[in-house]
């Protein structure tokens, strides 16, 4: 049975319009939950650190900003807005201290509260509102009177409210214009950690590079290289999105067509899936995260050698030569987006 969609007719705006909302950070998600309930005409305050540069920028757009200590005891609806790895550390120090009775905790991802890393007391609700898009389309979108689809989740329900204020905050961001579905913490952070491991960041990157690899060892053209396996992977990604892998493939050629159904589970087979299997088993007993804590703790070493080596690929300074070439493509900034607790 498919499951039921949450729409705006589903959600009431009064379950949270009388409260205090406060979003702990001000990076990519926050920033985006903040405007977007503020214009819904909700009560918004802001909860940083005290040099954090992110506090004129939340001012100058009308937030009244405090500690985050302080936020929280203001505030009936406390979102942890900063990065998984920084979440437990903001939690134990200033969110803790001041989570009294009553109050709701939501996070945009179920990564600490699945895994342990923040254990919040059974007194207060805990909740997940997660849109599946970046912060910037989370705003741009609210911006144009749409919104993304988004997840909600009900860890604790110690008010008997809890779902209540999930779908009003998903109202609140634009989530329940384009609907909400409801899952699970554990559901939402398995199968998100799935997908950016084995398909959306590391799987497509792998192959991408993998590609681009195997042609210019090959001896072709570095710059042929980077338009099949990299630039036209937009074109592909693009046609599934909008219609499906069976709309896609009614999209390119019989030539392009017969060669995908029968080379590419050459590429992507068994031992691939058997690999995948592991890699799942790992998110589900912990293991990937107990290493990835491990790995912050310890500087990012491996991860900041990782980063830079992908960094100096060729593929980058290829593909930086070409996409000067195309106008037509935007040059996004992201990296201005800042989605750090800033």
């Amino acid at each position: 049975m498919p499951a039921k969609i949450y729409t705006d007719k589903d959600a009431d705006l009064r379950s949270i319009s009388s409260k205090t909302l406060a979003v702990i950070g001000f990076g990519s998600q926050g920033h985006a939950h903040a405007l977007n309930l503020k214009e819904s005409g909700c009560n918004v305050i802001i909860g940083l650190y005290p040099k954090s540069k992110s506090r004129p920028v939340a001012e100058k757009l009308g937030f009244k900003v405090f500690d985050t200590d302080e936020a929280v005891r203001q505030a009936d609806v406390i979102m942890l807005a900063v990065p998984d790895m920084k979440q437990a550390e903001v939690y134990e120090k200033d969110v803790q201290p001041n989570l009294t009775k009553g109050k709701c905790l939501l996070f945009s991802h179920g990564l600490c509260i699945h895994y342990n890393l923040i254990k919040p007391p059974a007194d207060v609700d805990v909740i997940m509102v997660a849109p599946k898009g970046p912060g910037h389309v989370v705003r741009s979108q609210y911006q144009e009177g749409r919104g993304v689809p988004s997840l909600i989740a009900i860890q604790q329900d110690a008010s008997k409210k809890a779902k209540k204020i999930a779908l009003a905050w998903a109202k609140g961001i634009g989530g329940t214009r384009a609907g909400v579905l409801q899952t699970t913490f554990k559901e939402e952070t398995e199968t998100d950690l799935f997908g950016e491991q084995a398909v959306l960041c590391g799987g497509a990157s792998a192959l991408v590079i993998a590609g681009y690899e195997t042609l210019v060892e090959a001896g072709y053209q570095p710059e042929m290289a980077y338009f099949e396996c990299l630039h036209e992977l937009k074109l592909i990604v693009d046609l599934m999105n909008e219609s499906g892998i069976a709309g896609m493939r009614f999209s390119i050629s019989e030539t392009a067509k017969y060669g995908d159904v029968t080379r590419g589970p050459r590429v992507i087979n068994a031992q691939t899936k058997k690999v995948m299997k592991t890699i799942l088993k790992e998110i589900q007993s912990g293991k990937f995260t107990k290493e990835w804590v491990k790995e912050h703790q310890g500087g990012l070493k491996n991860y900041k050698k990782l980063m830079k080596a992908g960094e100096k690929h060729p593929i980058e300074k290829t593909g930086q030569r070409l996409r000067g070439m195309m106008p037509w493509i935007s040059k996004k900034n992201l990296k201005g987006v800042q989605a750090s607790y800033s």
